[in-house]
């Protein structure tokens, strides 16, 4: 049984769509992050999709890039969040807008 593309970017878009919405909607960090994670992902999936599809290797190498760049952006993301919790015991976004001099 082989999965057809077009059900990995229905899947796909979706995700990133739940991302963008999770993004516009929320003020806490963290879910921030889990929506950048999450079109992220979607990206991969299409990434590894596209690759399975045409037969080479280049979506899935480009998809180890991603997975590395979504590490990076994770630990400085919690550093951030740490620092901004550690200021305003909360992790609302909205709160460093005070913060202007």
């Amino acid at each position: 049984m082989v999965v057809e593309t077009q059900y990995y970017v229905l899947l796909s878009a979706a995700m990133f769509s739940i991302g963008v919405f999770g993004l516009l909607t929320r003020r806490n960090a963290l879910r921030f992050l889990m929506s950048v994670e999450l079109m992220l992902n979607a990206a991969n999936i299409n990434l590894v999709a596209f690759s399975a599809q045409w037969g080479n290797m280049t979506g899935q190498t480009f998809s180890l890039f991603v997975l590395a760049l979504a590490a990076a952006e994770v630990a400085v993301g919690i550093g951030i969040i740490l620092v901004l919790f550690r200021n305003f015991r909360d992790v609302d976004v909205t709160e460093p807008a005070t913060m202007r001099w």
